[in-house]
């Protein structure tokens, strides 16, 4: 009986062999084995109508979490559209030492978290949610957090001129000992095994929601200054991405079955307050750019408040926002929004400097 010779590659994470495996079988064995093998991969391929409808879009079951995507999508940018030209000048001689040490250290911890919620969205939210919509959406705000987190580098890489420091601050979520604390928060939830979809997805909904509401508030503090305008215009836009990543987070929290408890939803919610108020009052205390420590910490609860309304508990602080200057802020950046941004010039900027893109009145028409 004629014999075929089978190579079998060892290729594995723990196994690497450079010379393969030579089995001796006979050719009816091998070919029996073959066509078994074939048949197991056909039977687990066939799709049922079922299964098909996840690769589809319409027709639509989820019109509120489509038009959330859809919403997202009208609201598109890249860096390109930030100009950061005043900036380099306004960081070097219009801000004091003390909130130069603040936003390097605000933008420290943004650069990260923005990786953060991309490494969540990728490894457990894509692959579990089980409406189109949903992943329409994910796909939509993925791509967002990645140009967050390139604004982010880029401002830390225009104003840090020091390469230790610049070091320090892209990496701020392993060398900065306040930013550890917020980002080793947000990474148990990824790594979880134990707790389940409603309870992830309330967790990162803190984390866009109230993690990063005191540095926000922060820097449109420093916009009423009229300084630093590209930090101040990515912040608009970027907070304005994540009010729409929480809203959707709390829209879908709204469609599950299994809930939280209202004790474990205010355990959840106030240690992130926890967290949040240490951070942006202690280990980086807004004072340093003029704002008040404990109308700061009233403002986070304000946050939190607002956030436990919209995934369907009541209040656990009662906290009055202390800062009028957040609401007008918040609808002056509804309202502007498609105003001041030019989409054509900014798509046109892809991949040009800062001087290429700069208006001349003395150029050729």
């Amino acid at each position: 009986m004629a014999t075929l010779d089978i190579f079998v590659i060892m290729n594995t994470e723990k196994t690497r062999m450079e010379s393969p495996i030579v089995i001796n079988v006979s050719e009816e064995e091998s070919l029996t084995e073959c066509s078994k093998g074939i048949q197991s991969i056909e039977a687990k391929t066939v799709l049922t109508d079922e299964d098909a409808e996840r690769f589809v879009v319409f027709p639509i079951k989820q019109p509120s979490l489509y038009q959330m995507y859809q919403k997202h999508l009208s609201v598109f940018w890249i860096p390109e559209e930030v100009s950061l030209a005043k900036d380099v000048d306004d960081y070097a001689n219009k801000l004091t030492t003390n909130e130069r040490y603040f936003i390097n250290r605000v933008l420290g911890f943004f650069a990260g978290s923005d990786g953060i919620v991309m490494e969540n969205l990728a490894l457990r939210f894509m692959r579990e949610v089980p409406h189109t919509e949903a992943k329409l959406f994910y796909g939509v705000q993925n791509m967002m957090e990645g140009v967050h987190s390139v604004m982010y580098s880029l401002l830390i890489d225009t104003y840090i001129k020091d390469r230790e420091e610049k070091r320090n601050m892209l990496g701020a979520i392993t060398r900065i000992p306040c930013v550890q604390k917020k980002a080793a928060w947000a990474l148990q939830w990824i790594d979880s095994v134990e707790a389940d979809f409603p309870t992830r997805l309330l967790a990162f909904a803190i984390v866009e929601g109230i993690f990063f509401s005191g540095a926000f508030c922060a820097i449109f503090w420093l916009k009423q200054r009229g300084i630093m305008p590209g930090l101040t215009t990515s912040n608009e836009f970027i907070s304005r991405d994540e009010g729409l990543h929480t809203d959707f987070a709390c829209l879908l929290y709204g469609m599950q079955d299994n809930k939280l408890t209202k004790t474990k939803a205010y355990r959840l919610v106030k240690e992130a307050v926890k967290i949040e108020k240490e951070f942006i009052t202690e280990s980086l205390p807004c004072a340093l750019v003029g704002m008040n420590s404990k109308q700061m910490s009233q403002y986070i609860e304000f946050v939190a408040d607002r956030l436990l309304l919209q995934l369907g508990y009541p209040k656990a602080f009662n906290s009055a926002n202390p800062f009028p200057f957040m609401e007008r802020i918040s609808l002056e950046g509804k309202d502007n929004f498609f105003e001041k941004r030019v989409t054509n010039y900014a798509l046109s900027g892809i991949g040009k400097t800062e001087e290429e893109q700069s208006f001349g009145l003395d150029a050729d028409f």
